[in-house]
């Protein structure tokens, strides 16, 4: 299914998401919306907006939406429309869609997956037809070493940094046996394999299905197995459901819980209530960092959504302030593929998380965190900032890149 940014949530207090500008508009009638037109730039958006990962979506989505909001509707200067489409988190469906945003709307740039297992099938598709892609999420591995692309950029991290950091506080944290939980695609497997990289003890690693709600046998293993700490990676509706029911066996009073920061978002804490307090958890980005960039989005995000942000929405804000930096500095020539890149490259904008550049095979170098979940002062369940374990952090692939610039 694809639709267009007027098509989002209801919910959205104070964006009604008129996005397809009047100029727009007034453009294709004159016949003007040629795929490489420099008076405008249409994004296709990719990403999930049905079944359990639904919340991570609609934060991707309505974080870029948010952008554009505040920015007059327009990236780098250019009047800007938003073309979305439901991948519904399943790989086959999700290279339908970027064939249709391709071939059939004619967008002139993509963001917005969610998972590995979605991206990867979908790649070859979006690399042949030399469109620029912002990863709002997913980092995988074959795009991070030898299969890195001058097209593919991303504003949130190569899949296995979040959990090494969570690994390397483990270690130090003294721990000798973990049982690392995830699902069974790319994305989960490269996930306990970060961890895995940091934390030198004993680490058995259990892997569920896509879209599971039912961790019943899990539960049960991980009590067999007696483990001194579990490591978890469970996005969206599954961390719900699996922390729901950990809690409710009672095991989590004797297993020390550690979670990387996207099983402790804010999306997951709006669906555990109290499950998660206390629970430290890694990421690159936190609601409460004081640099100005931060603080506007999320007071201009709970304003327009009455909810704070996720790691997820704060990625993909970055995305669209990636865009629109880019498109600046390069004049508007989005049809200019090297100027483009160039402009991508140098990321002139200010981040939510603050420090941010790109490494040669354009995955951040960035600082990694800890958080821990809080009752804030207003009662809600959320996360507070803790302290710094990676400064510039560079993942591990970067090294079989071949891109030199």
């Amino acid at each position: 299914m694809i639709f267009r940014a007027r098509a989002a949530s209801a919910g959205a207090v104070g964006l009604p998401c008129r996005l397809a500008l009047t100029a727009v508009a007034a453009a294709f009638a004159l016949g003007a919306a040629t795929t490489q037109a420099a008076d405008r730039v249409r994004v296709g958006m990719v990403t999930t907006l049905s079944g359990p990962a639904a919340v991570d979506g609609e934060d991707i989505r309505d974080a870029f939406q948010l952008f554009l909001k505040l920015n007059g509707g327009r990236l780098g200067g250019l009047p800007a429309e938003l073309v979305i489409g439901d991948d519904a988190a399943n790989a086959e469906t999700g290279k339908q869609v970027v064939d249709r945003l391709l071939k059939r709307d004619r967008v002139d740039l993509l963001t917005g997956i969610i998972f590995s297992s979605v991206l990867l099938p979908a790649w070859p598709t979006i690399a042949e037809s030399n469109t620029f892609y912002v990863s709002p999420n997913t980092g995988p591995q074959e795009l991070a070493g030898e299969r890195c692309s001058p097209f593919f950029f991303s504003t949130s991290w190569q899949n296995e940094e979040p959990p090494a950091a969570m690994g390397q506080h483990v270690q130090e944290r003294g721990y000798k046996y973990v049982v690392g939980l995830a699902p069974g695609y790319v994305g989960g497997r490269e996930t306990l394999a970060g961890f895995k990289r940091t934390f030198k003890g004993r680490f058995e690693e259990i892997y569920s299905r896509m879209g599971q709600v039912d961790y019943a046998a899990e539960i049960s293993q991980i009590r067999t197995l007696k483990p001194d700490a579990i490591f978890v990676f469970l996005p969206g509706g599954m961390g719900i459901n699996f922390l729901k029911q950990y809690s409710a066996s009672g095991l989590s009073r004797d297993v020390q819980l550690f979670v990387p920061g996207f099983t402790a978002d804010e999306d997951t804490l709006r669906g555990t209530g109290e499950t998660l307090l206390g629970v430290i958890n890694s990421t690159e980005w936190a609601h409460d960092m004081d640099n100005p960039a931060n603080q506007r989005f999320v007071s201009e995000f709970q304003k327009a959504y009455n909810r704070l942000p996720s790691m997820y929405a704060a990625q993909s804000y970055d995305a669209a302030q990636l865009y629109d930096a880019a498109i600046r500095d390069a004049k508007g020539r989005i049809e200019d593929k090297d100027a483009l890149r160039a402009a991508m490259r140098a990321a002139r904008f200010s981040s939510v998380r603050g420090k941010f550049r790109f490494n040669n095979n354009h995955m951040p170098i960035q600082d990694y965190y800890l958080r821990v979940v809080i009752r804030d002062a207003q009662g809600r369940i959320t996360n507070r900032l803790l302290n710094r374990i990676y400064a510039d952090r560079a993942d591990g692939f970067a090294a079989a890149c071949p891109m030199k610039w």
